[in-house]
C-alpha cells in the first residue's frame, strides 16, 4: 500500500506537491492507472489513480474516501522536555505516531539542555511515521514553550506529571478515566526542580510513576503513550 500525505485535498482531483511526486515516480516508479492512497491528517483516508504521472506534479483521481479513519477512543496530549540529543527526540515523535498520538508540546525546563527544536524537521519525522504507519490523523506538534508558561494556560482533560523525585505517587492504570483527554508532563534528563513539581501540583497535575526504573526523557514519554493507549483498548 502506498500512502502520501496530502493536507490540502479538495474535491475529486489533486496534484502531488514535487517531493510526493518525486517520491511516487522516481523511487516508487508508478505509472498511469496505479492505485495510490492519500491521507489529510484530519481523519480522511483517500483511495486513488494516477491520472497523469509525472517527477514534479503528479496528477491524481480521487476514487473513494473514508472519514474518521482509524479515529481513537481519547486524546492524549505529551508535553515533554526536547532532549539534548535530538535523534532521541525525533526517535520519540516517529514511535508515538505510530502507536498514537494526538499532540506534543516541546517543554522547556529549568534544566533543559536543549533549549530549541527544529520545527519544521520534527514535522517531516511525524509525517512520515504517519505515512508508515497508515495513519490518517497527523499528531499536532506545537512551538516550544517554558514550563510555566504552559501551565498558566488553561488545560482540558486529566493532568499528570510524571517525575523522579521522593513523594506520594499514583500509576495510570490506577488514575485514567477511559476514553477521555489526557496530558503528560515529562521533563528533561535532570528531571523537573522541586520548584517546578510544586507550580504543577498547585495547577492541579497529578504525580505519577512511570515504573520502578530510571528512564531516560524519551524512553518515559513513549512509556506514558504506550501505558495511555493500552488502558484505552
Amino acid at each position: 500500500m502506498h500512502i502520501f500525505y496530502t493536507p490540502d485535498i479538495s474535491g475529486d482531483s489533486y496534484v502531488l506537491n514535487e517531493e510526493e511526486s518525486r517520491h511516487c515516480i522516481k523511487v516508487l516508479r508508478l505509472q498511469e492507472n496505479d492505485t495510490i492512497n492519500l491521507v489529510d491528517g484530519r481523519g480522511g483516508f483517500y483511495s486513488a489513480v494516477i491520472t497523469e504521472p509525472h517527477p514534479k506534479r503528479t496528477e491524481i483521481k480521487i476514487t473513494g474516501i473514508q472519514q474518521e479513519f482509524g479515529k481513537r477512543n481519547h486524546r492524549l496530549h505529551i508535553a515533554a522536555a526536547p532532549t539534548k540529543n535530538t535523534e532521541r527526540f525525533e526517535w520519540f515523535l516517529e514511535k508515538a505516531t505510530e502507536i498514537g498520538i494526538d499532540e506534543i508540546t516541546p517543554i522547556i525546563c529549568s534544566r533543559s539542555e536543549r533549549k530549541e527544536v527544529k520545527i519544521e524537521r520534527l514535522n517531516k519525522v511525524i509525517t512520515s511515521a504517519v505515512k508508515q504507519s497508515i495513519k490518517a490523523y497527523h499528531p499536532l506538534l506545537n512551538e516550544p514553550i517554558s514550563l510555566k508558561s504552559f501551565l498558566s494556560k488553561p488545560i482540558e482533560g486529566q493532568k499528570f506529571i510524571a517525575h523522579c523525585m521522593e513523594g506520594s505517587k499514583s500509576s495510570l492504570k490506577k488514575e485514567v478515566v477511559p476514553h477521555g483527554e489526557y496530558i503528560i508532563l515529562i521533563g528533561p534528563e535532570g528531571d523537573f526542580t522541586p520548584e517546578e513539581l510544586e507550580t504543577a501540583l498547585n495547577a492541579g497535575f497529578i504525580p505519577i510513576s512511570l515504573g520502578g526504573s530510571r528512564l531516560r526523557t524519551e524512553t518515559a514519554a513513549l512509556e506514558a503513550c504506550f501505558e495511555i493507549n493500552f488502558l484505552n483498548r
